[in-house]
């Protein structure tokens, strides 16, 4: 059987390396870039957080999230580090439950994955964009954008999302489904980073902090967590904002409210803090909230409630040292924004997965078409869960059992 593959990231290179297990399989597997997996080498700030073991269908999203079960089921995360183990990956388990490679270097996934292509019965076509699918008696004819035409028994459209446009991301595989009669639902950027006021966070770039987050609009709880946040000079970014920034990207006039000390209390705060003054009253204002939280971010805050930061502690009134200790526990930022499908991890939306068969991956449309990865309407959870979806979706395609 000859199959193509339009794709080489991450679900593209698991179907390809899958369906040529057997060597009765021709594979064709085009990629549109220079080289493989490029987006999967810069994941996880490069050091590739390719599954999470706490996975389950909980951790999706998309118009029919239980779509995902079943290939989670037959490719969890102990199968998808199996087929990586058999590729000679090396891996570490975090506390979180999130794996990456022991090497701590997302190369070292990509570069075992190409291994894994280096097989007699693969042809990989670097460099080569499919411009147009036609569903033709027996099979399928793809157009590439040199005109050459290709001839493949079975396709897998595993192209990505439109998600890290400067890493690859695009609309072609969208494009090409539609083309086959498929449908497509919005589109919109998820694990992102927010945008806000910039006088709001002025200074505060690079400042990290611990924090428990809140997202609502008019007064409406859209999501909640907590975790790690980092302040940039045009907003919030940090995987504990990735984590809720899909709601926020699916409503207006959101606000986040930030817990900067969510593991203490107003009153303990309220009491330190008095005890601080009575302690160091020569101490400058600007220094009420050092060895709490971050320097910057303390300073920003007293500055933030009408408080000089050369005065002297003693000088601070009361009702300003209440607003203090509310605003620590209550940092209220409304979100402009976010920095779009070129900051985004991940792409929220993709063609209806209702019109693909979840068993084998293959469309209820068009016979002997599949599809897997980012292109389905399948978004999942901060923490490898997205790259799980794409080697287990990938695997399962790659199976073919739709054809057999």
């Amino acid at each position: 059987m000859r199959i193509a593959i339009i794709g080489a990231g991450a679900s593209g290179m698991a179907a390809a390396i899958t369906a040529a297990a057997s060597g009765a399989n021709q594979v064709l597997l085009f990629e549109r870039q220079s080289r493989v997996g490029r987006k999967l080498a810069a994941t996880g700030n490069g050091r590739c957080n390719l599954t999470n073991r706490r996975t389950d269908p909980g951790r999706y999203h998309g118009t029919s999230p239980d779509f995902v079960r079943y290939a989670l089921q037959s490719y969890p995360p102990e199968a998808v580090l199996g087929f990586f183990q058999a590729l000679g990956l090396y891996t570490v388990t975090e506390q979180d439950g999130k794996v990456y490679p022991y090497s701590d270097q997302a190369n070292s996934v990509v570069d075992v994955l190409r291994f894994g292509l280096n097989r007699r019965n693969i042809q990989l076509l670097t460099g080569t964009e499919i411009a147009s699918v036609k569903k033709q008696s027996g099979g399928f004819r793809l157009k590439d954008t040199q005109g050459q035409l290709w001839d493949a028994d079975t396709l897998i459209v595993a192209c990505g999302g439109a998600a890290g446009t400067r890493l690859g991301g695009g609309l072609s595989g969208y494009q090409l489904l539609r083309s086959l009669g498929h449908h497509c639902t919005k589109l919109s950027p998820a694990l992102v980073q927010l945008k806000t006021d910039p006088n709001l966070v002025q200074g505060l770039k690079g400042v990290r902090a611990n924090a428990g987050l809140r997202l609502t609009v008019n007064d409406t709880l859209l999501a909640e967590t907590w975790g790690e946040v980092q302040f940039t000079d045009y907003g919030i970014s940090g995987p504990a904002v990735f984590e809720i920034s899909r709601a926020a990207c699916t409503a207006e006039r959101t606000v986040l409210h930030l817990d900067l000390l969510p593991g203490y209390g107003a009153e303990d705060l309220l009491s330190a803090l008095c005890i601080r003054i009575s302690r160091f009253p020569d101490l400058e204002a600007g220094d009420l909230l050092t060895g709490i939280l971050h320097n910057r971010l303390g300073k920003m805050l007293v500055k933030a409630c009408g408080i000089s930061l050369a005065a002297p502690l003693t000088a601070i009134h009361w009702d300003q040292l209440n607003a203090v200790v509310a605003l620590c526990h209550a940092l209220v930022l409304p979100i402009t924004g976010n920095m779009g499908m070129d900051g985004a991890q991940v792409t929220a939306g993709g063609i209806v997965t209702r019109e693909f068969e979840p068993t084998t991956m293959q469309s209820r449309i068009v016979p002997g078409l599949y599809a897997c990865g980012e292109v389905l309407d399948v978004d999942g959870d901060c923490g490898g869960f997205n790259l799980q979806w794409a080697f287990a979706s990938g695997l399962l395609a790659g199976c073919l059992k739709g054809n057999l």
